[in-house]
């Protein structure tokens, strides 16, 4: 994932499922240590509801195909 998408998700996040910035910012810390995918990760710390991650994914599929 570029770092036009990844700031693309970060606003995503904050704009549209309207998770607050200590929430994002610890999702991406433990996202980096446990090497696991941001999306996935909000998600199963429960975050992220299946219909928001599907959302989510579908942004950034929109995202990454322009």
């Amino acid at each position: 994932m570029n770092n036009y998408v990844f700031k693309e998700m970060i606003i995503y996040l904050f704009n549209e499922v309207g998770l607050e910035e200590s929430s994002i910012e610890l999702g991406i810390k433990l996202s980096m240590k446990y090497k696991t995918p941001l999306p996935i990760l909000l998600w199963s710390y429960g975050m992220l509801t299946i219909e928001e991650l599907d959302k989510l994914y579908s942004f950034l599929f929109q995202k990454m195909d322009k």
